[in-house]
């Protein structure tokens, strides 16, 4: 198998469109999918993580598609690889729609966190 420009997959005399990497313009930027500049070198990750380590807030506030999303999965990874805490990233825009029932739209971002914490194997409602 040869791999020609743009993703073409020669198998003998076929030539199978391999998935072309192309300028994503919404939503995470997928390496493998998409054109995309590596997350965490536009963040300055040792005062990220410094901030983390003293159980500091911070803010990634930047215009809409430059990165924030996939810079946060990143750091997701990162923190989770290094194995010392459980890091989980949540969309919290699922209570905008239950706006009208004040109960509801608070109790929808919690459920999204619960949800993610525990698909990513923590306890912690185990105690609940």
């Amino acid at each position: 198998m040869v791999t020609a420009a743009f993703g073409e997959k020669f198998h003998g005399r076929h030539v199978i469109l391999g998935a072309m990497r192309f300028f994503n313009t919404e939503g995470p930027v997928r390496p493998n999918k998409h054109y995309a500049i590596a997350p965490l070198t536009r963040v300055d990750v040792d005062d990220l993580l410094g901030l983390i380590q003293a159980e500091r807030y911070f803010v990634l506030h930047a215009p809409r598609q430059t990165g924030k999303t996939s810079a946060l999965l990143a750091l997701r990874d990162l923190l989770n690889e290094a194995g010392e805490v459980l890091c989980v990233y949540a969309n919290f825009e699922v209570g905008q729609a239950m706006r009208e029932n004040v109960e509801q739209a608070l109790r929808a971002p919690l459920d999204e966190l619960a949800s993610r914490a525990f698909a990513a194997g923590d306890g912690f409602l185990d105690d609940a």
